[in-house]
């Protein structure tokens, strides 16, 4: 029975993967989203003291999904490749956008996790999920960011005499 089960959803999680391309990509993240998204990371850092970088990722590779890799898994992966967790205060925060298999990852360093809660991270990307839904793939993000960026400034507010602070991660979305 919970191979009839699989067999389906497996077809079908690898047809998503398969029709997701970078147009489909752009068409949800034009070129003005993405330098409002790049603005929106740059100003929420100067309220706190993490380190924010977005991924959005069109597809995995159809061995990655034959081997059952989540999205979750794949986030974990990039943090580590693109070196998210390299900074001063171990405050590295990525944001995971998988189109395909429409979910929303947060994955923070060691110092990050210590004041937010896996709670507060799922209401962020619930926030960005349901706007994404309904194709509102600007406007979700750009909110979702601000939500995040008023919880760090809670959990890790810059410091009064610290005014600019080391950008130590690009703010600017990468597109995989």
């Amino acid at each position: 029975m919970s191979k009839q089960k699989t067999q389906p959803s497996m077809i079908g999680r690898m047809l998503r993967h398969l029709a997701g391309t970078h147009a489909v990509a752009r068409r949800a993240f034009p070129s003005a989203t993405l330098k409002a998204i790049q603005a929106g990371i740059g100003e929420g850092e100067k309220q706190h003291r993490a380190q924010v970088r977005m991924i959005v990722e069109t597809s995995l590779s159809l061995g990655a999904v034959w081997r059952g890799e989540s999205s979750r898994q794949r986030a974990h992966e990039l943090f580590s490749r693109y070196r998210i967790w390299d900074t001063e205060e171990n405050c590295g925060v990525l944001v995971y956008v998988n189109l395909a298999d429409h979910k929303v990852e947060i994955v923070a360093d060691r110092g990050v996790s210590r004041v937010v809660t896996r709670q507060q991270w799922q209401d962020v990307c619930r926030a960005m999920t349901a706007g994404y839904a309904h194709g509102a793939y600007h406007e979700s993000t750009l909110q979702a960011l601000e939500q995040l960026h008023v919880l760090l400034a809670g959990a890790m507010p810059r410091d009064s005499g610290d005014t600019a602070g080391a950008n130590e991660l690009s703010d600017k979305p990468l597109i995989l």
